[in-house]
């Protein structure tokens, strides 16, 4: 297994060194509201959002999905976001400082990535992991290429491909 993921870009001509890693700032939904909403209704952290101000209230975290790169030791890595429900955000939020890290929390996929068809609300898990890393995000398996990808792996160019897209978007 190669150590080191490297490829020469074929929009910049620049070479990438390291598996690639991207990361949506905040949840889709967050996105989508205006400006006055944003500080109306919304609390966006680096590592939890909840917009809304009553028991209808949606429940964001911050999470790392990991995708294999076939003969690559580091992944590819997604930092998005995912929706709990009330009662685990609660519950994820009160052992922030010590997790259990055999919790497993149902979530919705909270972000569109670049490349895939559309990846909100694909069903996911989300494990927490205590030492200030981010809870890992784990995918149902289903046919949608993401959860494909996640679960089988996959290929160097089509890692390169993914990055290109990401960087150089048309």
């Amino acid at each position: 297994m190669s150590a080191l993921l490297t490829f020469t870009c074929s929009c910049c001509g620049k070479t990438h060194e390291g598996s690639p890693s991207f990361s949506c700032k905040s949840p889709h939904y967050y996105d989508q509201l205006s400006d006055e909403d944003k500080t109306r209704i919304a609390i966006l952290q680096d590592d939890m959002c909840v917009i809304g101000i009553d028991e209808n209230s949606d429940f964001f975290v911050r999470t790392i999905l990991e995708v294999p790169i076939h003969g690559v030791a580091e992944p590819f890595m997604w930092g998005v976001w995912v929706s709990l429900s009330q009662a685990n955000f609660k519950r994820y939020m009160s052992t922030w400082d010590n997790h259990d890290e055999t919790d497993n929390y149902f979530g919705w996929f909270s972000n569109r990535l670049p490349h895939y068809p559309d990846t909100l609300s694909l069903k996911t898990s989300v494990r927490p992991r205590n030492g200030g890393l981010r809870p890992l995000l784990v995918l149902e398996e289903s046919d949608h290429p993401l959860a494909v990808h996640f679960h089988q792996g996959i290929s160097v160019g089509e890692a390169q491909q993914i990055a290109e897209r990401v960087m150089h978007p048309e």
